[in-house]
């Protein structure tokens, strides 16, 4: 078997293709290498991941841009399954320079899924987001307590993939990623290929270098290790669920290995793991011992007091479930940091 990873020395990507490699398949990693100039932030391990693929023997690594359409066809070839991670992350970047976001993310998806086509890929996997929901998720009933937003009974289980899209606000971030996810959802219908669309939360693991602007449970984790300044925009009562890398790639290896011709998934830790900034904040305090300091600013454009995925549908179709607590998660997110404490 071949598979296609786009986005490979990204977190995300880098970790899909060690997973691929280590089953035996043939593993196409592909990144453009440029996510120091999309965040326009000098990026000290941004080779890290990448330089780590080229020593698995059965990992071919390219560096090239899928937002020009020949390098998608060429880099397709031949394989089997796609998985699509290359993307422009945060949506702070996509309010300062939008036009490159959408190129990056509208542009580079439609590249990447016409080049599945025309090359005959099995199957597509595009790596969505709970963005594409919008602002209506902040018109669902919360209830505040001392250290977080909960949301009402109606929505217990969270947010299912049915929820409105539509006549909200979604940053540019989440329009472009929006773009991506429906015509994912069209070219299954229309041409075959089959699709699996996942709208994560927050991934989070070993191997992210994570920003104040995008991977923002790594960078806690950072921070309070290497007692660097961290900012709370808004209260820090936010809740999002939490999932870690590994219970996300089983949920793409589900997807493979199953029958099923072309589906949306919310991809996140679901009800029974979730976590506010604060609430992080205490447990890394429990893990590393030290007690973060932060300061607070406004809160940023667009975001969700709270945001929690129902994965129910996930659970029916595919069989797959959580399988990592965010304690535990963390704790090896804490011993890789320490371990690799000159790279960041």
């Amino acid at each position: 078997m071949k598979i296609l990873v786009t986005g490979a020395a990204g977190f995300i990507g880098s970790r899909v293709a060690n997973f691929y490699a280590g089953k035996g398949y043939d593993v196409v990693a592909i990144d453009n290498l440029s996510r120091d100039k999309l965040l326009g932030k000098e990026i000290r391990n941004k080779y890290f991941n990448w330089n780590y693929l080229k020593t698995l023997k059965n990992v071919t690594a390219i560096e090239g841009d899928v937002r020009d359409i020949e390098t998608a066809k060429s880099a397709c070839s031949g394989c089997d399954y796609v998985l699509h991670a290359a993307a422009q992350t945060a949506v702070t970047t996509s309010i300062k320079d939008p036009a490159t976001d959408f190129y990056s993310n509208a542009v580079g998806t439609f590249n990447v899924l016409e080049a599945s086509r025309l090359k005959d890929v099995k199957k597509f996997l595009y790596c969505s987001t709970n963005k594409v929901y919008g602002n209506n998720v902040n018109n669902v009933g919360i209830i505040e307590s001392e250290k977080r937003y909960e949301f009402e009974d109606e929505f217990k289980h969270g947010i299912p993939e049915d929820f409105s899209i539509d006549i909200c606000e979604h940053t540019p971030y989440g329009s472009s990623k929006l773009a991506g996810d429906i015509y994912c959802q069209d070219y299954g219908h229309l041409y075959g290929i089959s699709t699996g669309v996942f709208r994560m939360s927050c991934i989070y693991g070993t191997h992210q270098f994570g920003l104040e602007d995008q991977g923002w449970v790594a960078w806690f984790a950072i921070a309070n290790i290497l007692n660097r300044p961290i900012t709370i925009y808004g209260d820090g009562k936010q809740v999002r669920d939490v999932l870690y890398i590994q219970d996300l790639i089983n949920l793409y290896d589900k997807f493979i290995g199953s029958n099923i011709k072309h589906g949306v998934f919310n991809a996140g830790g679901g009800p029974n793991n979730t976590l506010s900034l604060l609430e992080l904040l205490d447990i890394l305090h429990d893990i590393t011992g030290k007690k973060a300091e932060f300061s607070k600013s406004d809160w940023r454009p667009s975001d969700q007091k709270v945001y929690i995925s129902d994965i129910r549908k996930a659970k029916k179709n595919l069989g797959w479930e959580p399988k990592v607590s965010p304690k535990d998660g963390l704790k090896s997110l804490v011993e890789f940091v320490k371990k690799n404490r000159e790279i960041f």
